[in-house]
């Protein structure tokens, strides 16, 4: 799929550009863990890489993906299994730095997924109104498989207003569509684990991702 030159989007949020001629601003995804070195970093470069794979490169739509540790351990790099994780998805994890979740960051984001229910908590703990765009990266994926996808806007009114009906409308079903157990809704972490178990996280990541990433953007995973 190929965006319109006027539509041409944006990674880091640094530039405003326009999608048929209307403005358009920025849709920030924040991914939430406990160190900010294994399953929000792995979260974090997925999802840029299931966006690039579908939306093609330079990426378009105005989606800005970060992440950030309840108790970040700031400055350092991702864990060795973490980088073995993305590599087989043939994602990217050059650059990264962990970083200690602050307001600002919840402040300016759209939507905060969570690795776990306590992470979700202590970001709606902090207020800024969090509370109807943060879920469990699980809950979010849970809901968005019930949401029509016909009933978002279309993509021609852009990403962001699609990102912004698609968080609307899974804060409305989320008392409607409850968990099967409390457990379904968790990411366990993978810290110290051998290899094994970090893949065994980066798959459950990666399934929990393709339905959110396809009703972001409209576009299938490749098969």
């Amino acid at each position: 799929m190929t965006a319109p030159d006027a539509g041409r989007g944006i990674w880091d949020g640094e530039e405003t550009r326009t999608f048929t001629g209307l403005p358009r601003d920025t849709f920030r995804i924040l991914h939430v863990s406990t160190g900010n070195v294994c399953r929000s970093p792995i979260t974090e470069r997925l999802t840029r890489h299931a966006l690039a794979d579908r939306l093609g490169d330079p990426l378009w739509g105005g989606l800005v993906v970060e992440s950030a540790g309840t108790w970040g351990h700031e400055g350092a790099p991702m864990e060795a299994n973490a980088e073995a994780v993305l590599a087989d998805f043939g994602a990217d994890a050059s650059g990264f730095t962990g970083r200690e979740l602050l307001d600002e960051h919840v402040i300016r984001a759209d939507l905060v997924l969570t690795a776990t229910r306590d992470h979700r908590q202590q970001v709606i703990s902090m207020g800024h109104s969090a509370g109807l765009r943060t879920f469990t990266l699980k809950e979010f994926t849970r809901l968005v498989r019930a949401i029509d996808p016909t009933t978002l806007p279309p993509l021609e009114e852009g990403m962001v207003v699609r990102a912004r009906a698609l968080v609307r409308a899974a804060a409305a079903l989320r008392g409607w569509l409850l968990a099967p157990t409390a457990e379904a809704d968790e990411v366990y972490d993978p810290y110290g684990a051998p290899l094994p178990f970090f893949r065994s996280v980066g798959d459950e990541i990666h399934q929990a991702l393709d339905p959110v990433v396809t009703a972001l953007t409209g576009v299938p995973a490749r098969a």
